[in-house]
This record gives structure tokens, C-alpha cells and sequence, in this order.
């Protein structure tokens, strides 16, 4: 499994939002904020390496306000987003992931078990860990019959089982022998404030299949290499 979190932004909106709510406001202060973001922040919006110190004093400064009121009034943090791609997460785990597609606002896409095929393949976490029967019977060096028949009709050998020979390229029923360990790869995005709850609910302290608490865990380690302040302690501070 692989997990890339691509990009943060929305950090400018979220400071401008701060003076907003103070009535402190003003378009050139806006400007102000949003010119020394670009010049501190990446296209991907990790601080840059080389930034004045003028610069990074009124950034730091903003971002310290941002943090010590956003974590209870909330919809500061809703104006960052973080969009990560996961290779990989075995198609089980993706269904808990699913759970929390209304924290996602719906923004996440998954491979489809219905608009692509799937082989004998096993996300990393389960490779030594189960046997799947075909690849049992390999290992014994046992054939499994191509076809067999019941109630009259013939079914055919595919992965996993045997599909009725007319409906033996029906993506529909194909999926219908995928297992849950089958690799599944996704994209979603999710604002600070929604990331905090999935945080909280499937890290490594949780109940959590273990392939998605490392999921979790990895998120939440590149989330703090783009901006060391968004960090668990912050995740755990956040009313959500």
C-alpha cells in the first residue's frame, strides 16, 4: 500500500476568514495574506525551503492565531483541504474508508469492482497471510475441473469459482467472487475540520482494521511534513 497526500490549500482563505470574523478586514490586508502565502507556500503547499524572515514571522503569526481559535470554532479549518490518493488498501478496508464519504463532502473515487477486472491479487497487508482455494489447489498441484454442471446449466472456471457460461464476461457478475482482500486504490479530498473526526476514529489507538489504521497513520505523517502545526495533537484538540 502507498499513500500520497498530493496537497493542502485553502490556507490563505482559512486566515483571511479569521480577520473576517474579528471585523478586522480589509481587502489590503487580504491581499497582504495572500501574498506572503505564495511566497511561503509550494504549489502543493508545503512551506518552502528558502523564504525571508519577514515573511515567515507574519505567516507564523497567522497560522498560530488560526490554530489557537480554529480548533473550536471550526469553520475556519473547513476552508483547508488535503487531497491524498491511496494505492492499494485491500477493498474491505476501502468500504470502512467509504463510511465517511459525508465527511468527504462525497469527494472520493474508488476503483470500480464493476468497470475494471480484478486477478488472484491481494492487497501487501494479506499476501502472507491467506490462501485463496485456486491458489490452494496450485500449491497442490491439483486441477480444478474448466466447467461442471447444475440444473441443467454450464458453468465455467473464472477466478474465485465458476460463472454461468452465458453470463461469463458480465462484469456485474464477476465481481460477485471478487474477496474483500483485493487491492483497491482511491483519491479523496477532505477538509481539516472532517480530516480531525476520520483521525480520531480509525488511528492506531482505534478499533480499525489494521491496514487502515496504517493508512490513517500515514496521512497524518505527511500532513504534518507539509505544515508541522496541523499535527495529532491538533487532530485531537479539533471539535469534531
Amino acid at each position: 500500500m502507498n499513500i500520497y497526500v498530493n496537497e493542502i490549500n485553502g490556507i490563505p482563505d482559512a486566515i483571511v476568514s479569521m480577520f473576517m470574523s474579528k471585523r478586522s478586514w480589509t481587502r489590503e490586508k487580504e491581499l497582504e495574506i495572500r501574498d506572503v502565502c505564495s511566497r511561503m507556500l509550494d504549489r502543493q503547499g508545503k512551506i518552502k525551503d528558502c523564504v525571508e524572515n519577514e515573511d515567515a514571522q507574519k505567516y507564523q503569526s497567522w497560522l498560530n492565531s488560526l490554530i489557537k481559535w480554529g480548533w473550536r470554532h471550526v469553520t475556519m479549518l473547513r476552508f483547508i483541504d488535503i487531497s491524498v490518493t491511496v494505492e492499494g488498501l485491500h477493498r474491505a478496508g476501502q468500504d470502512d474508508w467509504d463510511s465517511h464519504a459525508a465527511r468527504f463532502n462525497n469527494r472520493i473515487i474508488r476503483s470500480s469492482t464493476r468497470l475494471a477486472d480484478f486477478g488472484y491479487e491481494m492487497s501487501q497487508w494479506y499476501e502472507d497471510k491467506i490462501i485463496s482455494t485456486d491458489q490452494a489447489l496450485q500449491l497442490l498441484g491439483m486441477d480444478a475441473p474448466e466447467a461442471l454442471e447444475k440444473d441443467g446449466q454450464r458453468f465455467v472456471k473464472t477466478v474465485n469459482g465458476y460463472i454461468r457460461e452465458d453470463l461469463q464476461d458480465s462484469q456485474d457478475v464477476k465481481r460477485g467472487l471478487y474477496m474483500l482482500s483485493i487491492p483497491s486504490n482511491f483519491i479523496f479530498k477532505i477538509n481539516l475540520t472532517e480530516w480531525a473526526h476520520v483521525y480520531k476514529e480509525r488511528n492506531a489507538k482505534g478499533t480499525a482494521n489494521p491496514e487502515v489504521k496504517q493508512c490513517c497513520e500515514s496521512i497524518a505523517d505527511q500532513i504534518e511534513q507539509f505544515q508541522p502545526q496541523f499535527n495529532r495533537e491538533l487532530f485531537e484538540k479539533i471539535k469534531n
